[in-house]
C-alpha cells in the first residue's frame, strides 16, 4: 500500500520539476497558470503540489510577464475616443468619486466640457488654485504624495523607504556631461558616479519622489529657475509605480520607461526625470516635439539623447519657477535628483500629501 502511494507521488514531482525549472521559455509559461492559482486560491487547495517538491513563480515573475505597454497604448486609444455627450458626466462622475477628484479647482469644471477621457485627464487648473512659493528656490513640480526624499548615498536612491535603485542605472552612462559642467577634478574617485555629479566644493546630492495619483492633477512643472541641457529617453516596461508595488520591486524606476531632463541651476547638477507607469505610456514635454513614448518596439537597455545645446542655441532650455513643463495621461511619478549646499534642509515629511507650487526646502 505503501509502495502505491509513494509512486505517483514520485512521478508528480519528476513532472512538476520540469514546470519549476525556470530556465527555459516553455516550462515557464506552463508554469504561470499553476502560480497565479496559487496566489488567488485558499492556501490549502494547492498545498499537495508544495508537499511533492513545487514552487510558485514569484510575484514579482508573474507580474512582470503581464503585456503593459500593450495594454497601455491601448488605453492610451481608448482615451481619444470622444464620448457621446449623454455618456460623458456619467462616466467622468464615477471617476472623480473613484479618486476623489476636486473638480471645483478646473479651469472648466462642467463635464460635458470634456470630449474624452484624455482631455479630462489632462485638465488644466485655475489660474489661481495653485500659487507658486516666492520664498522657496525650490517647489514641488506636481500634485502628489512624497514618496522619499533626502541625500544620495553611496550611489542608491530610495524609491520607498528600505527599497533602493542604482543612481548610474537610473540616469545612465555618462555620454551627456558635454553639455553640463561636472566635476571632473582629477583628484576625485572616477568611480564614483555620485561625485561626479557634484559640482562645487561644500555641495551634496539629494532626492525627492513624488508620486502623482489617478485622481491627481496630472500635469507637472518647472521645481526652480535651471537650464535644461540635454534628455535621454529610456524605453522600458509601463510597470505600476503605486508605492505598495514600488515596496515590492527592487529598481521600479530603473525597469519603467522614463525621460529624464538634465541641466543646471544656481547651485549645480540639477535633474527632473518623469517616470512612466501603467497606463501613462504618453509623456509629454511641452518644448520637446520630437520626444515619442512608449513605440510599439525597442531594445531592452537602451536609450536616446537628444541635446538642446546647439550651435544656434548655446544656452540651451531657460525654464522659470512654476513653467508649464510637461504632462502624464494619468497618475505617475517624478524624481527630483540635484546638487545643494550641505545645509539645504528638506520641509517635508515622507507619505505627506502635497500640491503644484508648495516648497520642498531651503537652504
Amino acid at each position: 500500500m505503501t509502495l502505491r502511494l509513494q509512486f505517483p507521488q514520485l512521478a508528480l514531482r519528476r513532472r512538476l520539476g520540469l514546470l519549476s525549472c525556470m530556465s527555459r521559455r516553455g516550462t515557464r509559461f506552463r508554469s504561470w497558470p499553476l502560480s497565479f492559482l496559487y496566489y488567488i486560491l485558499p492556501l490549502a487547495t494547492l498545498k499537495p503540489l508544495a508537499k511533492v517538491g513545487w514552487r510558485p513563480t514569484s510575484r514579482v515573475a508573474l507580474y512582470k510577464t503581464i503585456p503593459t505597454r500593450l495594454l497601455s497604448r491601448a488605453w492610451g486609444r481608448l482615451n481619444q475616443v470622444d464620448l457621446p455627450t449623454w455618456l460623458r458626466k456619467p462616466i467622468f462622475s464615477l471617476y472623480i468619486w473613484t479618486f476623489g477628484v476636486n473638480m471645483k479647482e478646473a479651469a472648466v469644471e462642467d463635464l460635458h466640457q470634456y470630449r474624452n477621457l484624455g482631455e479630462f485627464f489632462r485638465r488644466k487648473l485655475k489660474p489661481q488654485a495653485r500659487p507658486v512659493c516666492d520664498s522657496h528656490c525650490i517647489i514641488s513640480p506636481a500634485d502628489g504624495k512624497i514618496l522619499h526624499f533626502g541625500h544620495v548615498k553611496n550611489c542608491e536612491v530610495e524609491q520607498v523607504k528600505g527599497v533602493t535603485y542604482s543612481l548610474e542605472t537610473f540616469l545612465g552612462p555618462q555620454t551627456w556631461t558635454e553639455t553640463i559642467a561636472l566635476n571632473k577634478d582629477e583628484d576625485d574617485d572616477p568611480s564614483s558616479f555620485q561625485d561626479l555629479l557634484v559640482t562645487k566644493e561644500g555641495n551634496a546630492l539629494f532626492h525627492c519622489v513624488v508620486y502623482l495619483a489617478p485622481g491627481d492633477y496630472h500635469c507637472f512643472h518647472s521645481p526652480t529657475d535651471w537650464r535644461v541641457a540635454h534628455r535621454r529617453h529610456f524605453p522600458g516596461s509601463l510597470m505600476s509605480v503605486n508605492p505598495g508595488v514600488a515596496r515590492w520591486i527592487k529598481e521600479l524606476f530603473c525597469h519603467n520607461e522614463r525621460v529624464v531632463l538634465s541641466g543646471d541651476w544656481a547651485h549645480g547638477f540639477f535633474s527632473l526625470t518623469a517616470v512612466g507607469a501603467t497606463n501613462v505610456g504618453s509623456i509629454r514635454i511641452y518644448f520637446d516635439k520630437e520626444l515619442r513614448t512608449n513605440l510599439p518596439r525597442y531594445s531592452k537597455g537602451s536609450f536616446n539623447d537628444f541635446s538642446y545645446v546647439s550651435n544656434n542655441n548655446q544656452e540651451g532650455i531657460s525654464m522659470r519657477k512654476g513653467e508649464h513643463l510637461g504632462e502624464f495621461n494619468l497618475g505617475s511619478t517624478i524624481v527630483l535628483l540635484f546638487e545643494a549646499p550641505k545645509d539645504f534642509t528638506f520641509n517635508l515629511r515622507p507619505g505627506q500629501k502635497i500640491r503644484y507650487g508648495e516648497p520642498l526646502g531651503t537652504i
